[in-house]
């Protein structure tokens, strides 16, 4: 994947739990598990201005591009 998650380390660093921050982003765990995983094939904005701003981080923190084009076919 050309994108990766880095939330697990976010989490970490802010002293948060997965179940905490679902609590206060309003989306499910299972949802929050899927995208920590980076198996998310896509992802709202609102989602993510909810997490930077409870986590009180950038996007950058959290998505990073590895420089790779990510073919279509793959996955």
């Amino acid at each position: 994947m050309a994108i990766q998650v880095h939330l697990e380390e976010v989490l970490k660093v802010r002293g948060l739990t997965s179940k905490e921050l679902c609590a206060k982003v309003g989306i499910t765990e299972a949802n929050l598990s899927i995208l920590r995983s980076g198996k998310a094939k896509g992802v709202r904005f609102g989602t993510i201005n909810r997490i930077c701003y409870f986590l009180e981080c950038d996007v950058g923190d959290i998505l990073k591009f590895d420089g790779n084009l990510e073919d279509k076919d793959e996955g």
